[in-house]
């Protein structure tokens, strides 16, 4: 089982990913977290990834590609994965093809989160992460039991560099001119499935992840 999560930045992907990651038993990958370790080890890609973040830019597509094709070396996708946050670009959807046509896989779903935009600054700049186990909170949609502090771990919460307004604006415009042509890409390969996760529309993670599951279901 391979499945691709399109969205916008605080679209819910990582949401959705971690349900269907529980349904399927496979794991979740995110480039961020991937980034981000990469970043916080001073790895060669992850000093040149971070100058790009930092501006809530795209990191470049060869740099991205090289990261998540280490990471598919690894032996726990062996059954299957989800990619949260990759391919962003057509370029990297081509490659992510190339890659697993040579280990004679295939994508099984690609799942397109539409939100509004109005809901996504919303949850990006009041988006808390815990410092420790990395569980993720919102200050207005899911805040904390205790101000500040992780209701898994009692970790402190943190808000990402790159979850200020101005970032959240550049990221979700950057979204729209780079990474929304990846769903007409899937689209006519015929396994995008859009839907709808939203606070206004009440559709929420578990029942997305209902939506994909019944999708592949009647595949």
């Amino acid at each position: 089982m391979i499945i691709i999560m399109l969205g916008a930045p605080a679209s819910g992907k990582g949401s959705v990913a971690g349900v269907l990651s529980e349904r399927y038993n496979i794991p979740s990958i995110s480039t961020g977290d991937i980034f981000r370790k990469n970043i916080s080890e001073g790895t060669e890609l992850g000093i040149l990834a971070n100058t790009y973040m930092t501006k809530g830019e795209l990191v470049p597509d060869d740099v991205t590609v090289d990261m998540i094709v280490s990471r598919l070396e690894d032996p726990d996708v062996e059954n299957g994965l989800i990619l949260d946050g990759f391919p962003r670009t057509v370029y990297q959807a081509e490659k992510l093809d190339e890659i697993l046509e040579e280990k004679g896989k295939k994508i099984d779903v690609v799942v397109n989160l539409e939100s509004v935009e109005e809901e996504l600054l919303t949850r990006i700049v009041n988006r808390r992460v815990c410092s420790n186990c990395k569980a993720t909170y919102n200050t207005v949609l899911q805040p904390p039991a205790i101000d500040g502090i992780c209701d898994k771990c009692g970790g402190e919460l943190i808000q990402r560099d790159d979850d200020t307004l101005e970032k959240a604006v550049n990221r979700i415009q950057v979204y729209k001119t780079q990474t929304a042509p990846v769903a007409d890409y899937y689209e006519k390969t015929g396994v995008l499935f859009t839907t709808l996760l939203s606070e206004r529309a009440n559709r929420m993670k578990n029942e997305v992840a209902n939506d994909v599951v019944e999708y592949l279901n009647n595949k």
